[in-house]
């Protein structure tokens, strides 16, 4: 299993339609791309100065449903439309290797 996180920092001009449609838009995703195991996107909650806007979680069953995911092109215009009204992405993509000596 392959675990995607993304987390936006959106602009501070971004409305607040287009953050709405951002998040619309991610999630419409799962319906989409069948490689998606699971799926997660929301709005932070906290507002914590060291907080992110949105952030997700996905799953896929191994790299190359990653990879698919991640060249589909509806997947490449949400992604295209989140850097767009965002200062800042971050990611991160592990293998769960609570089983191993890692």
């Amino acid at each position: 299993m392959l675990t995607h996180i993304v987390i936006w920092k959106y602009k501070a001009e971004a409305s607040v339609e287009e953050r709405r449609e951002h998040i619309a838009l991610l999630r419409a995703l799962t319906k989409i791309i069948p490689a998606i195991q699971s799926f997660a996107v929301g709005s932070d909650v906290l507002r914590l100065s060291r907080s992110y806007d949105t952030g997700l979680v996905a799953t896929f069953r191994d790299r190359a449903g990653l990879e698919a995911y991640t060249v589909h092109p509806d997947h490449v215009a949400v992604a295209d439309f989140g850097r767009g009204i965002s200062e800042h992405v971050a990611s991160v993509d592990f293998e769960d290797k609570s089983n191993s000596d890692e």
